[in-house]
């Protein structure tokens, strides 16, 4: 397409999953890329696979780390035009197991980290007129799901967030979106089949299975679907696709 040529994008929790494919096609797209999270090694095997993309480590949970991060980003390819809130975890306990340090750290990374990120975000894609903010949520912030509690009130606030900011900035030429993955072959789901196994005693077949059954095509979601959706909102024909929560999840909601 060639429709992203000259625009930096930076993406969060950009060395893995989902992350990295929207990495990958963002700048297959033209972009200049700068992927952020903190682990170097996951960040410059990406950037290998995806010549020009920069990286910077980074706790998007930190706010003298989110300015720096973009400090960084801005060094190497100049003002930020396109923002992919990317990074997150996520953890399972049942609701009456859930301490508050684990509440916290679900809010930090998934919620806090969406807000810093945008806020630092802003005043670039002001300056210029035009701006894509693109969070990274999930079907848990459009519905429940037992044992993540937390997870799940977290993805809620990103979509609220995404929708009270996107008005905001409407008259701006800056659209915020939030893309609400369902299970996606991605690491992450890699740790939840382990959780489960570990948990139940069901083989890793039997539980890939029942996580499968809750997309009716009964499959798992791609990364590179999810990057597919976010190379659109990110281009000029989304121009008009704002505060919306995007499900990709083969009509789970």
């Amino acid at each position: 397409m060639g429709d992203l040529s000259g625009k930096h994008a930076l993406v969060t929790g950009g060395g893995t999953g989902i992350g990295a494919a929207i990495a990958l096609a963002l700048r297959a797209d033209g972009a200049k890329v700068t992927i952020a999270g903190r682990r170097a090694e996951p960040l410059e095997e990406t950037a290998r696979q995806g010549t020009g993309i920069a990286t910077v480590t980074a706790d998007v949970t930190d706010e003298a780390a989110v300015n720096e991060m973009f400090a960084a980003a801005r060094d190497t390819h100049g003002p930020v035009d396109i923002l992919i809130a990317n990074a997150g975890a996520a953890e399972s306990r049942p609701f009456e197991k859930t301490d508050l340090a684990l509440w916290q750290r679900m809010l930090a990374v998934n919620l806090s980290g969406v807000f810093l990120t945008a806020r630092a975000a802003l005043p670039d894609m002001r300056a210029q007129g035009r701006g894509r903010i693109v969070a990274i949520a999930s079907t848990a912030g459009l519905k429940g799901y037992p044992y993540v509690t937390a997870y799940c009130a977290a993805k809620h606030g990103v979509i609220g967030l995404a929708r009270a900011l996107a008005l905001e900035v409407a008259q701006t030429g800056i659209t915020v979106n939030a893309v609400c993955p369902g299970f996606t072959e991605t690491p992450l789901l890699d740790a939840s089949l382990r959780t489960i196994t570990e948990k139940t005693g069901r083989s890793e077949a039997d539980a890939r299975k029942a996580l499968a059954a809750a997309n009716p095509q009964g499959r798992f979601v791609t990364p590179a679907e999810v990057a597919g959706t976010v190379l659109w909102l990110s281009s000029d024909a989304a121009a008009s696709v704002t505060g919306q929560a995007i499900s990709v999840s083969g009509g789970e909601v």
